[in-house]
C-alpha cells in the first residue's frame, strides 16, 4: 500500500517528491526515534538536507534556492513529515519568513539575507505569536518605535521556531495606533545578536521534539531602520497573504503524519494475533482501517486541490483553511485509531505510533487554530 502515491501530484514535481522520499528513508527515518527521545536538534540530518537541496526550497534560484512552486514544496513536505514530523519541521523551518522577505524586501535585503539559507550558512525564524496572543494576528502587542535611524523593540514572542540559534528573525511588531486593527503592524528583520534580544528554549514539548521553539524577550532591542520589510503598517496584510501558503504547508504536515499512522496501524494488526488469528482479520478492525484510509484520501485530495487554487488564485483563503483543518484533524483521528489498534503496546515510548499520536496535536494549533480556519471558510463562502 502506497498512501503518498503520485497520482495527485503534478508531473513536474514528481522527481522532487522521489528525491525527498529517498532522503527521508536514508537520513530521517533512522534518526527519528533518537531525536524524539532526547529532544536534540538534528544537525547532521539538516546538513545532509542542505546537500540534497531540500532546505529553503522556495527561495528563487537567483538567491541559491531551487525556486520550488507551492506544489513542489507540498510534495517534499508530505514525504518528510511521513518520515518524522520533528525532523521534518527542523528541515522545512530553516527558511521561516524568507517567502515574505523575497516578495516584499528590498533588493539589498534579499541579497544580504536569502543566499545563506539554502547554502546552509545561515538560517531564520519568524516571530509572530506572543505569550498571551496566538491566532489573533491583529492583537499582537510587541512594540517597535522609530528612534532616528533605528527601530527600538520591546515585548515578548512565544513558540518561535529557531528563535535561539537562527541568524535573524523576521519579527511582527506594532508600529502604529490607528483605528484600523489591520493597519497597525509591520515586519522588521531582527538579527539574533542585536542588543536587547534574548531567547530561551521552550522545554519538553510533547511532540516534534527535534524542532526548536523559543521564548524571545525584546528589551530596548535596537535594529537599523533599513531592516523594515515592505511598507510600514502593512504587516498584517503581508502575513495574512502568506498564511494561505503556510496553511497548505501545515496540511502537508498533517498528511505525512496521517500516512505514517495508517501504515503503522496496518502493519501491526497484520502481525499481531488474538484469539488464534491475526487481529487484521476481525471485521471491526478492517472497518477502522477502511475509515482511516477514506478520511486520509479525502484530506489529501482536498489539500492538493487547495494547493492548486492558492497557486493560481490570489483569493483562495477558504481553500487553504479547509485543507489545513481537514488534514490536521485527519492526522489526529488516524493517530488515535492507530493507538487504539495497538492496544497496550500503543502507549510504549518505543512504538512509533505513540510519537505520531503526540506529533499530531501540534499542527492543529500553528498557522492558526482550526476554529479560526472554520471562521475563514464560513466568511469566504
Amino acid at each position: 500500500m502506497e498512501l503518498l502515491d503520485e497520482s495527485l501530484v503534478p508531473a513536474a514535481v514528481r522527481e522532487a517528491k522521489r528525491d525527498a522520499r529517498a532522503f527521508a528513508r536514508e537520513h530521517v527515518e533512522p534518526n527519528a526515534a533518537r531525536h524524539f527521545a532526547d529532544g536534540t536538534y538534528p544537525d547532521k540530518v539538516v546538513e545532509a538536507a542542505v546537500e540534497a537541496d531540500l532546505v529553503g526550497v522556495e527561495i528563487p534560484a537567483s538567491y541559491g534556492g531551487r525556486g520550488a512552486s507551492l506544489a513542489e514544496s507540498l510534495a517534499i513536505t508530505e514525504e518528510l513529515f511521513r518520515a518524522d514530523a520533528g525532523i521534518g519541521m527542523a528541515i522545512r523551518g530553516r527558511s521561516f519568513g524568507t517567502n515574505i522577505l523575497e516578495r516584499y524586501g528590498t533588493e539589498a535585503q534579499k541579497e544580504r539575507y536569502l543566499p545563506g539559507v539554502p547554502s546552509g550558512e545561515s538560517f531564520t525564524g519568524m516571530a509572530i505569536s506572543e505569550p498571551e496572543t496566538g491566532s489573533d494576528l491583529a492583537g499582537m502587542e510587541t512594540r517597535a518605535e522609530r528612534d532616528g535611524d533605528e527601530w527600538v523593540i520591546d515585548g515578548e514572542k512565544y513558540w518561535i521556531g529557531n528563535g535561539i540559534d537562527a541568524d535573524w528573525v523576521l519579527t511582527y511588531v506594532k508600529t502604529e495606533d490607528t483605528d484600523d486593527r489591520h493597519a497597525n503592524h509591520s515586519l522588521v528583520v531582527v538579527p539574533t545578536d542585536a542588543p536587547g534580544y534574548a531567547a530561551e528554549h521552550i522545554p519538553e514539548k510533547i511532540g516534534m521534539r527535534a524542532s526548536q521553539q523559543a521564548h524571545i524577550v525584546f528589551d530596548d532591542c535596537r535594529v537599523p531602520a533599513a531592516n523594515l520589510v515592505g511598507e510600514r503598517g502593512e504587516g498584517f496584510r503581508m502575513v495574512a497573504e502568506f498564511f494561505d501558503h503556510g496553511r497548505i504547508s501545515a496540511a502537508g504536515h498533517g498528511l505525512g503524519i496521517a500516512a505514517a499512522a495508517i501504515e503503522e496501524a496496518w502493519a501491526f494488526v497484520e502481525e499481531r494475533e488474538e484469539f488464534g488469528r491475526p487481529v487484521g482479520e476481525f471485521q471491526s478492525v478492517q472497518h477502522d482501517l477502511a475509515d482511516m484510509r477514506t478520511e486520509f484520501e479525502s484530506a489529501r485530495a482536498l489539500t492538493w486541490r487547495a494547493a492548486e487554487r492558492v497557486e493560481t488564485n490570489d483569493s483562495a483563503s477558504d481553500w487553504s483553511a479547509m485543507a489545513k483543518t481537514k488534514a490536521t484533524e485527519t492526522a489526529v483521528e488516524c493517530a488515535e485509531t492507530g493507538m487504539r489498534l495497538h492496544g497496550g503496546r500503543g502507549v510504549l515510548d518505543e512504538r512509533r505510533i505513540s510519537r505520531l499520536y503526540r506529533d499530531a496535536r501540534l499542527p492543529l494549533i500553528y498557522e492558526g487554530v482550526n476554529e479560526v480556519q472554520r471562521d475563514i471558510v464560513y466568511k469566504r463562502s
